[in-house]
């Protein structure tokens, strides 16, 4: 998921009461929230991240046991030093240094809670596998989620200050979305038998059922057929639409072979990617590889992708 998604979920279970736990609770959820994206300042370019985005700070032993005492001690100390300082907090709250952790846990697991349920997929069990794992029940960008759970914070805002019962907002809005959530799983979940209902006695491997931006109840199916891809879609109520042709992987052609093998960038890119679907495009002395992965279009017209030019002459 984005970072306003991974925030406002973290800042919403803040308004649920929890921030009252602690002080410096909220900023533990929605810091804890964002935390497992620290994998992003890695590497020199932008692109290098994807051989280990969504590894191992998004994994049970990263993400979920070892980063959110780090965070919790670095907002002890902050607040060490901000009462040495004399500084005056308008929350009135303590610092509870147990609650702090058990924030920080909460905020930390939610990350990668979500991220599982995109196509982009997750490492959960990094470093000991490097197994990606996806649940198909969101977009990555959930225009839905964004309103309810930033209605929701408003709202509780705004009681807050009035006196109000600001948690009851923020509490309704967790559970809607959970519940919401747990639809569109059952629908993705539809959505993957229909294609081995499909498939019959052939094998249907690596099924993605992506979710459009806006119309969360539709899927766009792609899946891994020998040494091909096929496509379709699927809607509640009316079904999956027609199959189409298998696209080839055509990663087995030597210009291919060898542009993996000379080029770093798209070795990297391969660490990454779940479907890879290469294009060779030949010229008088050169050869253009490019590669993409099948869930996010085919080969070069692919929204994700890299490529590397052979020199021949």
């Amino acid at each position: 998921m984005d970072n306003l998604t991974h925030s406002l979920a973290g800042w919403a279970l803040g308004q649920t009461g929890l921030k009252t736990k602690s002080r410096k609770g909220l900023a533990a959820l929605i810091l804890g929230a964002n935390m497992p994206d620290v994998d992003v300042f890695f590497g020199r370019l932008p692109w290098d991240p994807l051989a280990i985005h969504r590894g191992f700070t998004h994994s049970f032993i990263g993400g979920a046991v070892v980063m959110p005492p780090v965070l919790a001690g670095l907002l002890w100390l902050l607040d060490r030093w901000q009462v040495s300082r004399g500084k005056a907090f308008k929350s009135g709250l303590p610092m509870r240094f147990g609650w702090l952790v058990g924030l920080a846990y909460v905020g930390a697991v939610s990350h990668p809670s979500l991220d599982l349920l995109t196509t982009y997929s997750v490492q959960l069990l990094s470093p000991f596998s490097n197994d990606w794992f996806h649940a198909d029940g969101l977009f990555i960008i959930d225009l839905w989620l964004w309103l309810l759970l930033g209605g929701a914070i408003v709202w509780s805002k705004r009681l807050e200050r009035r006196g109000g019962n600001w948690r009851r907002p923020a509490q309704a809005a967790v559970g809607i979305a959970l519940a919401y959530i747990a639809a569109n799983l059952f629908i993705s979940w539809r959505a993957h038998a229909a294609v081995h209902d499909w498939a019959g006695n052939r094998r249907a491997e690596s099924v993605f059922a992506s979710p459009p931006p806006f119309y969360s109840w539709r899927r766009e199916l792609v899946w891994r057929e020998g040494d091909c891809y096929r496509r379709s879609a699927y809607v509640p109520f009316i079904g999956m639409a027609p199959v189409s042709a298998c696209e080839p992987t055509n990663l087995d052609d030597p210009s291919v072979r060898a542009a993996i093998a000379q080029s770093p960038g798209l070795r990297k890119f391969l660490k990454w990617s779940i479907l890879p679907q290469a294009e060779v495009e030949r010229s008088r002395c050169s050869v253009k590889v490019t590669i993409g992965d099948a869930r996010y279009g085919r080969g070069a017209n692919s929204r994700l992708g890299r490529e590397a030019v052979l020199r021949t002459c």
